[in-house]
């Protein structure tokens, strides 16, 4: 396997182009939270209307994890991230384009598409790429890129919403992913198949992971938890202090920036430290088990600050909600090469279908409660307690599930 590591330049190259690759993804993802005030004077969009525009992006990115795990372990990460992106340039340019909620959603749903394989394809090189002790740390700074994205979403979008428009901020992206398909062709490594062992194809290894113990007791964990982090990160962050705290959208842009900026910084210090912690010995399953729980307590405090709520609250939550993003990398490692793209992809499924479900019902819920005559405020914190409920069954299934194997 030592014939496949790249050298530490060359490493860092491919790296940073993949990161921009990631950056635009996430940078995508999150601008329905800066944009979302805009999208709904424009369309007259409810909350629940809002949350399926939004999370669009999640259901077309979801239904690409299956498909696009078997093409990257067979084609590798080069050749299907250029097919991907480019679907995802067509995709946000028609986005620009569209004038009627149907063609949004659907350009959304195919811009979904087109970046599915961002995150997926370089954690399936890295695989191969990178030593063992160095892989959870390439994952948290792929991580800390999407943050970058997430706060290049927030006040710059915002500054330049009224000088250029939405269309035309969506055209500037398109050129960005166009630069990015450009860098992949000429410098991410080949795929070499015949440096695979042989193992199981197609259906046959689907099912090995689909029915592997480690892997179903993340199911729950990684579709409410780390999608319902992505949900509230991408969205529901933003119409809470506009809608509940009485932000501005300025106000809002700004507090949404210094959140995405705690959560950069958290993901460069989380890379800086899970190499400790696989030098100590600590499992990344102790981490989880013992972490996790702060972020119950910052939902809570979400949910009681009520009207108080700023971006420092939504910060609190999602850098206590760092230790459930351990659970990706570890289901990769838990497979062989051979398989860890299908492994990776599978587990992408789980959070994205997670985000969408969790991103739009908070919507739906949030409508319904304001038709049973409850106010703004108590609709969010009803709506926010049923995440958090589902959120502490999943961990409870996670740690019940999980004691033969800690053992």
């Amino acid at each position: 396997m030592s014939i496949n590591l790249l050298t530490k330049n060359r490493a860092i190259i491919v790296f940073l182009v993949f990161a921009l690759g990631y950056f635009i993804s996430t940078l995508i993802r999150a601008s329905t939270a800066t944009l979302s005030p805009v999208f709904s004077q424009e369309l007259g969009l409810n909350s629940g209307d809002l949350g399926l525009l939004a999370g669009g992006y999640f259901l077309g990115f979801a239904a690409m994890q299956l498909p696009s795990g078997y093409f990257l372990d067979k084609y590798g990460p080069k050749k299907i991230i250029t097919f991907f992106l480019i679907i995802a340039l067509i995709s946000t340019i028609a986005f620009s384009k569209s004038e009627n909620f149907l063609n949004l959603l659907m350009s959304r749903i195919l811009i979904g598409v087109g970046v599915s394989v961002c995150l997926m394809a370089p954690l399936t090189g890295y695989r191969k790429w990178l030593p063992l002790e160095q892989q959870q740390r390439a994952n948290a700074w792929m991580l800390m890129t999407g943050a970058l994205g997430m706060l290049a979403s927030t006040i710059p979008i915002q500054w330049l919403l009224p000088q250029i428009g939405w269309r035309n901020i969506f055209l500037i992206i398109a050129g960005l992913i166009l630069i990015t398909v450009i860098l992949i062709i000429f410098i991410i490594p080949s795929w070499n198949k015949t440096e695979l062992p042989i193992e199981d194809k197609g259906i046959s290894s689907y099912k090995t992971i689909w029915t592997h113990p480690y892997f179903l007791s993340l199911v729950p964990l990684g579709f409410f938890n780390y999608g319902g982090l992505q949900a509230i990160q991408t969205l529901w962050a933003g119409p809470w202090m506009t809608n509940v705290s009485g932000f501005t959208p300025i106000q809002s842009a700004t507090n949404l920036f210094w959140l995405n900026l705690s959560m950069l910084v958290t993901f460069f210090i989380w890379g800086l430290v899970n190499p400790y912690f696989h030098k100590k010995g600590i499992s990344t399953d102790k981490i989880i088990i013992t972490g996790v729980p702060f972020s119950f307590l910052a939902i809570g405090f979400i949910i009681y600050s009520g009207e108080n709520v700023s971006g420092f609250h939504f910060a609190l939550f999602l850098i206590s909600s760092i230790f459930v993003s351990l659970a990706q990398p570890a289901v990769g490692m838990t497979f062989s090469n051979a398989i860890a793209g299908k492994a990776l992809s599978s587990y992408n499924l789980i959070l994205f279908l997670g985000t969408f479900t969790v991103q739009w019902l908070i919507g739906v819920l949030i409508d319904l409660f304001k038709s049973f005559g409850y106010s703004t405020l108590f609709s969010y914190q009803l709506a926010f307690s049923t995440f958090g409920i589902f959120c502490m069954l999943s961990y409870l299934y996670f740690v019940i599930h999980h004691k033969d194997h800690l053992k």
